[in-house]
């Protein structure tokens, strides 16, 4: 199906294998960071991330709000880096996410939060960084070097480690069983053919991807990678929040990807995404296979693009982004680019 294997491809093909490495290893560390988070709760929950690492943390904390019904805030780091906030934070949990844990306005914060008492954990491909150094807890993504600048396989490999934190945290055997069903889950994604997409965003200038719940942070990964790798301007919204003011952009022509997976969420989705076809928009529906027939019929000239399920609906969506990297690899070549390499990015990028 694909012919030329960038680094981008490769790496992002290579998810189920390394998410396999991330969950045989550090078992005891997940355990013992689940027991702390039961046994000291905190008066506030704060993520620290950015880019494609910020969409991860959004995703864990849905999970944690959803599941376990504690509020999670992202934190403005420069809060701290630039204006010198002073926060309670013997009172907080802190939760960084990094692939290569560079970037004083991760390290500094969770520096400064572990110096004043709070717990501080960090999500972080490089294990000998700085980031890893100023953290309580570490959570390696074992997702081995990332030699593209797009990452792919370390955003996957941070959404698992978010999601078996949360298993253990909840202490939810089935939520943990589906965790450690990822790698084969994962596998099937990528084996999804998302190519039918193709023509319908090769000459797109700006697109809307659509998602709701857990799906909304790979929504907002999609949409990052759409504008890094293939020069588009895409933005992500909430399936509710698409409806109000960015609406009104929607006509004929106009190219919406929705990301429909399992859940409460799902038939809103669809719903919308029947009403966008009917205003001729170019709309490109991922859903479980058993479902597409059934969305086709009911909105003529519907795409719809093959969702992979894995063992627990709040994990779909990490199918659903390893089924959408190759597409978007794909795209960029196709629009003449080289998805390795995007312009004026670099693979570390430190800001304070």
């Amino acid at each position: 199906m694909i012919e030329t294997r960038t680094l981008m491809l490769q790496e992002a093909l290579s998810s189920p294998e390394r998410v396999a490495v991330l969950l045989d290893h550090d078992a005891a560390v997940y355990e013992a960071l689940a027991t702390r988070l039961r046994a000291r709760p905190a008066d506030a929950l704060l993520t620290l991330a950015r880019g494609s690492s910020d969409h991860a943390a959004q995703h864990l904390a849905y999970l944690v709000m959803a599941r376990l019904g504690r509020l999670v805030t992202s934190l403005p780091m420069s809060l701290l880096t630039l204006y010198g906030a002073r926060l309670p934070a013997g009172s907080l949990h802190s939760f960084a996410f990094s692939q290569s844990g560079q970037s004083p306005d991760l390290v500094e914060p969770t520096r400064a939060l572990r110096a004043g008492g709070a717990g501080t954990v960090a999500l972080v491909n490089d294990t000998a960084s700085p980031l890893a150094a100023a953290a309580e807890f570490v959570l390696p993504l074992h997702a081995g070097p990332e030699r593209s600048v797009a990452a792919t396989k370390s955003y996957i490999a941070q959404l698992v480690a978010g999601a078996r934190l949360v298993a253990h945290w909840q202490q939810d055997a089935v939520l943990q069983a589906a965790v450690a069903a990822l790698p084969e889950a994962l596998a099937r994604a990528a084996a999804q053919d998302w190519q039918s997409a193709l023509p319908v965003l090769q000459g797109a200038s700006q697109l809307f991807v659509i998602g709701r719940g857990p799906g909304l942070a790979v929504a907002q990964e999609a949409a990052l990678k759409f504008k890094e790798t293939c020069g588009m301007q895409a933005e992500a919204f909430s399936g509710a929040e698409v409806q109000h003011g960015p609406m009104a952009l929607v006509g004929a022509g106009w190219p919406v990807l929705v990301l429909a997976p399992r859940g409460p969420a799902q038939a809103g989705l669809l719903d919308l995404a029947t009403r966008l076809q009917a205003r001729n928009a170019h709309v490109m529906l991922a859903l479980p296979e058993a479902q597409r027939a059934a969305a086709e019929a009911a909105a003529p000239g519907l795409l719809t693009l093959p969702l992979a399920l894995t063992g627990h609906e709040d994990l779909d969506a990490l199918a659903a982004v390893q089924s959408f990297y190759p597409l978007v690899e794909a795209l960029s070549r196709a629009r003449g680019r080289n998805p390795d390499q995007p312009p004026y990015l670099a693979k570390v990028t430190k800001t304070h």
